[in-house]
């Protein structure tokens, strides 16, 4: 399969650069892949399309304060782009520019009594970092650090704070599970009220999620590890769901990554622990049987997962017709659920 398949044109212009005024109030495109239909609507109603019994599954990771400015003996500029909690104030970290660092190398973090020792370089870019200093590390680190937002978000003025889900509080993330930003507390009560159930998961976000595929055929990408958790009850949540009639309508690829990797055939089960699950066209889905999702960039492999789920030929016709109605892409942007 060609990673050609999955590239598509966007105008510049539709990627969204700041959220909607309201967080429900973005638009929502529902793909009905029995009938092969598309209809138009607001977020906020999304419980029109769903029926009590099914079960929402979401992502509570929380993004953290990840971007730290640092500065090199020299004087020169890095950023360091936290990945992953090794334990012991030990990272995992992307460095920019990284072509003068070395091994060895100390370097001071703006805004914090803090250094960073470059311990190992894992590769593009990536490096093994040790914190050390006075006080509490964690802390000087959370204060002298920054929320990362996509590159394509320019905006300078972008709220910040609407780069995280209402209902995140596992930090671990690099990048937010956007599908969930549309959801607020009042969506979620008036959803319950419903009869229909709502769960969460944890699954970490890392960079490597969101990276276009640069391997020539899908089947050569290898996806970077995430660390995930889905606890019992959800799993029992999942079963009971199906075992009713119900349906279980993942919110995000990372929920419907996690839950695909959780189970035993067409049975969820705990889980905890690292997941590279990559999802693309011929994969059979086992416990996911609908998709809360946004707007995805070309040739990755989020397009990918949501055109395993409806086909590529219907994902295809979607993103035509999102482009000729204007909608919004990306991680501000508008979004669409599959059923």
């Amino acid at each position: 399969m060609r990673t050609d398949d999955f590239d598509y044109q966007l105008p510049p212009d539709l990627i969204a650069q700041e959220p909607a005024a309201e967080r429900s109030h973005s638009r929502l495109m529902v793909v009905n892949r029995a009938e092969r239909t598309i209809s138009h609507d607001r977020f906020d109603r999304i419980g029109d399309y769903l029926r009590p019994g099914d079960l929402l599954v979401a992502n509570r990771t929380r993004v953290i304060p990840a971007r730290l400015a640092a500065r090199r003996e020299t004087g020169g500029h890095v950023e360091l782009l936290l990945l992953k909690d090794r334990g012991s104030h030990v990272w995992e970290a992307m460095a920019r520019p990284s072509r003068k660092l070395s091994t060895g190398q100390t370097l001071s973090i703006a805004g914090a009594p803090v250094q960073a020792q470059l311990v190992a370089s894992l590769g593009e870019g990536q490096w093994l970092v040790c914190f050390s200093g006075d006080g509490d590390i964690g802390s000087a680190l959370r204060q002298a650090g920054a929320l990362p937002l996509p590159p394509y978000i320019t905006n300078p003025n972008a709220p910040v704070d609407r780069y995280q889900t209402v209902y995140a509080d596992r930090d671990g993330s690099v990048a937010a599970p956007t599908a969930g930003l549309h959801f607020t507390p009042e969506l979620l009560d008036s959803l319950r009220a419903r009869g229909i159930g709502v769960e969460f998961v944890t699954l970490h976000v890392g960079p490597g999620t969101f990276k276009p595929v640069t391997a020539e055929r899908v089947e050569e990408h290898r996806m970077h590890a995430e660390w995930g958790d889905v606890p019992a009850e959800v799993a029992d949540a999942v079963n009971r769901t199906r075992e009713g009639g119900g349906r279980t309508i993942a919110v995000g690829t990372t929920s419907t990554r996690l839950l695909e990797t959780a189970r035993d055939g067409a049975r969820a089960v705990q889980f905890q622990g690292d997941t590279d699950r990559f999802i693309y066209p011929g994969y059979r889905f086992g416990v996911v049987d609908g998709l809360v999702t946004n707007f995805h960039l070309p040739r990755s492999t989020l397009l990918m997962l949501v055109s395993a789920l409806a086909g590529r030929d219907l994902i295809r016709h979607a993103y035509d017709e999102a482009v000729r109605c204007r909608y919004r892409f990306y991680s501000f942007g508008d979004a669409m659920l599959i059923l």
